[in-house]
């Protein structure tokens, strides 16, 4: 059988490909051009990071977005504010009730409605969406342990991640996308006997939490793999806008839960956990998967004192009607008005821009923590090693979803 070319070089591959920001004249002597992605494998979704090298120092890294451009804020212009509910789910897919609670909290500040949400309405909210935030946290871990060669913490945070999703479908029907906070309440209250089957897994999940932080966590190879590796200080995290576990991980303890006390969380008891340098530089790659993986622990707390509320004080009643508040006409006065909230990426906003005559928003624009987070990339990967941009690409956590918007 002849033997088949598997690559025949072309001078012109590098003018032919991709649009790129370095060009053949721009190299100096020995350095290369790699594209790594688009692909999931290490760029987590369609990113393609353009990397300058010098043998396997990395001079420069250029990301390239848009692969996955959702169109969000033009669709948004088009729909009803109710119907863009679907529309945010989608952003980052991985934190839908985050995202359904942020916005339609944003919209019901402009309708001045806020006060008239019932508690146990906003106990429900807090309750799904810091369920969402554990599902979130341990993609992240699961994946990043992936990123870089450990398969098992993968498999264990995929299997406890799978009971959360169990459990909000079980509230809406869907596994991912659910479209069941609504603006001015819920689609639906929680099915009957769902407070026991939530505290039963949370039973469940807390020495899976300590097992894990076993696994991975505190595992020398991990640590060693992460520890000292893209470093982030802390007044560089704050002039690139840099917000979640990643600020926190830098050691600044800001969280807008906290900072700007929005829903029932002023009422709730939970710590703030930021990174210290434990194992290695305040602000490198293990604090950040450290700070993700105590927000686990402190979102269980979160979660224990909404099922205790919501079968006390704020108890299901027959004449409990979560829908009761929600508009059949959602116009806002006109205005321009922005509100932000604490997403498990980081800070999520929407700036929306409203005439007081029409049902649908002149300007409804995501303000995506991944986005900026994803900006800090290039500044932690110049200088060090080529295999050191997948442990800290990794450790960043972005969705792509919400990235291109």
């Amino acid at each position: 059988m002849a033997n088949k070319i598997q690559y025949q070089y072309d001078p012109q591959h590098l003018n032919i490909s991709e649009p790129a920001k370095y060009g053949e004249g721009d190299l100096k002597h020995q350095e290369m051009i790699i594209n790594i992605g688009p692909q999931h494998p290490s760029t987590h979704g369609v990113l393609r990071l353009e990397v300058v090298t010098d043998g396997e120092i990395i001079v420069d890294v250029v990301p390239h977005l848009g692969y996955l451009h959702r169109c969000f804020e033009k669709h948004a212009e088009a729909l009803m504010y109710n119907q863009i509910i679907p529309y945010v789910d989608r952003m980052d897919y991985m934190t839908a009730m985050n995202n359904e609670h942020i916005y339609c909290m944003g919209v019901e500040k402009m309708l001045g409605i806020t006060d008239q949400i019932p508690k146990r309405t906003e106990y429900i909210r807090v309750l799904v969406s810091e369920l969402n935030r554990i599902a979130s946290h341990f993609v992240a871990l699961g994946t990043y342990g992936l990123d870089i060669g450990a398969t098992t913490p993968f498999l264990w945070m995929m299997r406890d991640r799978e009971h959360i999703l169990r459990l909000l479908e079980w509230v809406c029907g869907a596994r991912m996308l659910y479209n069941y906070i609504w603006v001015g309440g819920l689609y639906y209250d929680l099915p009957v006997g769902f407070e026991k089957q939530c505290k039963a897994f949370i039973d469940y999940l807390k020495p899976k939490l300590v097992e894990t932080d076993k696994l991975l966590i505190e595992n020398k190879i991990y640590v060693e793999r992460t520890a000292n590796v893209g470093v982030l200080p802390r007044d560089l995290a704050i002039n690139y806008g840099i917000t979640g576990p990643m600020l926190r991980a830098s050691g600044l303890k800001y969280d807008l839960r906290r900072v700007d006390a929005y829903s029932v969380y002023p009422e709730l008891e939970f710590d703030i956990p930021v990174g210290n340098g434990e194992m290695g530089t305040t602000g490198d790659c293990w604090d950040r998967s450290w700070v993700r993986a105590q927000e686990c622990k402190e979102s269980v707390k979160i979660i224990e004192q909404c099922l205790e509320r919501l079968q006390g004080d704020y108890k299901r009643d027959k004449e409990f009607d979560p829908q009761a508040i929600v508009p059949k006409r959602i116009r806002p006065k006109a205005q321009s008005m922005y509100f932000r909230g604490e997403s498990p990426k980081g800070e999520l906003g929407f700036y929306f821009e409203a005439d007081g005559r029409a049902d649908k928003p002149l300007r409804c624009k995501a303000r995506s923590a991944s986005f900026v987070n994803l900006s800090i990339l290039p500044a932690l990967s110049k200088g060090t090693m080529l295999a050191d941009l997948i442990a800290i690409m990794g450790s960043i956590d972005v969705v792509l979803g919400e990235v291109d918007r």
